[in-house]
């Protein structure tokens, strides 16, 4: 879908909004903090973890997969595939050197075959979860096909999990590197939750680029010309360090304000789907880190992701005060 333009775009987008209800978002958003609150306290006790394995990617994944109406067994098997998906240029994830279209064509047709043997499930016999409400969409007598559902079923697992888990651990990466941002944060976290989120997707970036073919012909105000098909690279890192939109923008301020980044696409038909979901997810993580694990902190440097594609993290050591050792005082 994010390679369509209308109207096979509006028509897709059409149905799968349709789909996306206001209730149905609202239920699985409730079960966020739950589910923040459970993947904590399993680490609280320790005193250090991968951040990324432990804490940043399980809360977007188990969202989505319960979203989804994915098994909790089948949790691991999505997590790996998108992991192959998105980093097939990576070493430790491609099949072998120089086989990343391979790597990624496999991974997505693993993915496309369990969603298609659940959708099958689903119009047989349908649930509240949204693979039931994609199976049996019908907007005017529009349906997605088989092979849609599947494309769009992994482009949602990637999109609604790596993403966001790219997004929070990113965030801790930038409150270790600026305590002060983080102390403002914790002094008042209501407060500045919103703007601490935006911040961090500015700054983050988790999607690289996205490529576009011009419409007609154009010319940029800075008097650069193309022609209409020209291919052209469309750099978010670049638009959110933009320095005509933002004013010393590679500060990382989590009171920026206005803060218009291109983060979740900017306004359009390719507005993200789950931004409200991805926003939600990102808060109540650091507000029950802030509450149970106050000191939390990066401690060691980031293993990335080999990708020109996703901004991705695949291991960050974190360290922080247990919470039994808090407790007792000990």
């Amino acid at each position: 879908m994010i390679e369509m333009d209308d109207p096979r775009h509006a028509r897709h987008r059409r149905i799968v909004s349709r789909a996306f209800t206001p209730r149905m978002i609202q239920r699985f958003t409730d079960d966020v903090e739950l589910t923040a609150a459970g993947i904590v306290d399993a680490v609280a006790d320790r005193g250090s973890c991968d951040f990324v394995a432990e804490i940043a990617a399980r809360l977007p994944l188990k969202i989505i997969c319960d979203l989804m109406g994915i098994d909790d067994k089948d949790q691991g098997f999505v997590f790996e595939r998108t992991n192959r998906i998105l980093g097939a240029e990576d070493p430790e994830y491609a099949a072998e050197p120089g086989a990343s279209g391979a790597t990624m064509l496999h991974a997505a047709n693993e993915l496309a075959a369990l969603v298609q043997e659940l959708a099958r499930s689903r119009a047989a016999r349908p649930t509240d979860d949204l693979t039931s409400a994609l199976v049996n969409a019908n907007i005017d007598g529009e349906k997605l096909t088989w092979q849609e559902l599947a494309s769009f079923f992994v482009l949602l697992v990637i999109a609604g999990n790596e993403t966001t888990r790219n997004a929070i651990s990113h965030g801790l990466k930038l409150l270790t590197e600026h305590p002060d941002q983080k102390a403002l944060w914790q002094s008042d976290f209501e407060r500045y939750a919103p703007g601490a989120v935006e911040e961090i997707v500015r700054v983050a970036s988790p999607v690289i680029y996205m490529r576009r073919s011009l419409t007609q012909d154009y010319e940029t105000a800075a008097g650069q010309r193309f022609k209409e098909h020209d291919k052209v690279v469309m750099v978010y890192w670049s638009a959110n360090r933009d320095e005509t939109v933002f004013d010393d923008p590679h500060r990382f301020d989590i009171t920026r304000d206005p803060n218009p980044h291109v983060g979740f696409g900017a306004a359009g038909p390719h507005f993200c789907l789950g931004a409200h979901l991805a926003r939600r997810e990102i808060t109540v993580m650091f507000r029950e880190l802030f509450r149970k694990l106050p000191d939390i902190r990066a401690a060691g440097e980031p293993d990335r992701l080999q990708s020109n594609f996703i901004n991705g993290i695949k291991r960050l050591p974190c360290e922080f005060t247990p919470t039994s050792t808090r407790t007792t005082g000990s």
